[in-house]
C-alpha cells in the first residue's frame, strides 16, 4: 500500500515537470492572472463587478421613480406590486402636463436656469482671469475669502441676503438670481472662479507676452487668446452651474416667494402640497399622489438628461482637458 502511494506521487511530481504540462499552466495562469495581473481575466471579472454594483447604487432611484409613476392606484397599495406594474398607468403624466402646465412651467425654469448659468460663466471666466494673471493689493485675502464664501453654509447667510434683497426690490424677481452671477456670488460661484483659475494658470504666459508685443491690450489678450483656450472650462461652468440653478429649490422658494416663475421642482413640489392639503393623512387620493409626484420627478429630469445626451462628448471632453476629477 505504501509502495504504491509513493508511485502515484512519484507520477505526480514527474507531470508537474514535464514539460508540455508547464506550458499549459503559463498559459492558464496568463489567462487568469495575466502579465501584470491587470490584464487578466481576474482583475476583469473584480472590475465589471464593482461597476456594476455601483451602477446599480445610482441607478436604483431612477428605476424607482420610472416603474413607480407607471403605477395606479391599486398597484400602490397592492403590497404583492413591488417593481413590475400590473398595467402601464400613464394617467399620471397626464395629470402633472395638464395641472402644472408642464410646458409653460419648462420654459419658467429654462430662463432661471440658462440666465444665471450664462451670466455666472461670463463673471467667474473674469474673476477667475484677473486672480490667475494680476497681482494687486489683498490679492491673497480677497481669494481667502472668495472661497471662504465657498465653505460658509447658506443657511448662515440666508437672512442677511433676504434682507439685503427686500431693500433693493429683489425679491420676487429673476434678478434675485441674475444680479449675484453677474457679481460673481451666484450659486456656488467660487467653484466656477476655482476652475477658471486653475485653467487660466495652466496657460503658457509666452503667449500673452508675444501678443503684447504685437501692440494688442489687455481686453485683447483677454477676448482672442484666453477665453478661445477657455472652452473647455466655458462648457463645465456652463454646464454645472445651469444644473444646481435648475434644481434649487430651497433658494427659489425664499427669493421667489409671490412670483410666478418657479423652477419645475418646486412647481411640482407646490401643487403636489396644495392637493395633499386637502385630504387627511391615510386617505386613498394622499397614496394616488405618489404615483403622481413620481411622474412629476421623471419629467424635472427628463430635460438634464436630454441636455446631457447631446453634451456628453464635450462635457466628458471638457472635464479631461481642465483636470477636474468631482465634485
Amino acid at each position: 500500500m505504501l509502495r504504491r502511494i509513493r508511485d502515484w506521487f512519484k507520477s505526480i511530481f514527474k507531470l508537474l515537470k514535464d514539460k508540455e504540462y508547464h506550458q499549459v499552466r503559463i498559459k492558464i495562469k496568463r489567462l487568469f492572472v495575466g502579465m501584470k495581473f491587470t490584464d487578466g481575466l481576474i482583475y476583469h471579472v473584480i472590475i465589471y463587478a464593482m461597476l456594476i454594483a455601483l451602477g446599480y447604487i445610482y441607478l436604483y432611484p431612477v428605476l424607482y421613480m420610472v416603474t413607480g409613476s407607471l403605477m395606479s392606484m391599486e398597484d400602490i397599495i397592492d403590497v404583492s406590486v413591488k417593481w413590475i406594474p400590473s398595467t402601464l398607468n400613464w394617467e399620471n403624466y397626464r395629470i402633472v402636463f395638464t395641472e402644472i402646465q408642464y410646458f409653460d412651467a419648462l420654459k419658467d425654469a429654462m430662463l432661471l436656469a440658462v440666465l444665471p448659468a450664462l451670466s455666472a460663466t461670463v463673471s467667474s471666466a473674469i474673476v477667475g482671469y484677473g486672480f490667475a494673471r494680476y497681482n494687486f493689493p489683498f490679492k491673497n485675502v480677497l481669494f481667502v475669502l472668495m472661497i471662504a464664501s465657498f465653505i460658509i453654509p447658506p443657511q448662515i447667510t440666508m437672512l442677511p441676503t433676504f434682507r439685503m434683497y427686500s431693500q433693493y426690490n429683489l425679491l420676487g424677481s429673476l434678478r434675485a438670481f441674475i444680479y449675484p452671477a453677474i457679481l460673481g456670488q451666484g450659486l456656488n460661484g467660487a467653484i466656477y472662479i476655482l476652475i477658471f483659475y486653475q485653467f487660466f494658470k495652466m496657460i503658457p504666459k509666452s503667449l500673452e507676452e508675444s501678443a503684447q508685443l504685437d501692440g494688442a491690450s489687455n481686453f485683447k489678450i483677454f477676448t482672442r487668446i484666453a477665453i478661445p483656450l477657455a472652452i473647455p472650462s466655458i462648457i463645465i461652468v456652463f454646464l454645472f452651474s445651469f444644473v444646481w440653478y435648475y434644481n434649487e429649490t430651497y433658494l427659489s422658494g425664499l427669493f421667489l416667494r409671490g412670483s410666478d416663475m418657479l423652477t419645475l421642482p418646486l412647481r411640482i413640489q407646490q401643487y403636489i402640497n396644495n392637493f395633499t392639503s386637502i385630504y387627511p393623512e391615510g386617505s386613498r387620493a394622499r397614496e394616488l399622489m405618489q404615483a403622481v409626484k413620481l411622474a412629476g420627478n421623471v419629467l424635472t429630469l427628463l430635460p438634464l438628461l436630454i441636455i446631457y445626451f447631446f453634451t456628453q462628448r464635450y462635457f466628458v471632453e471638457s472635464i479631461d482637458r481642465t483636470g477636474i476629477t468631482g465634485e
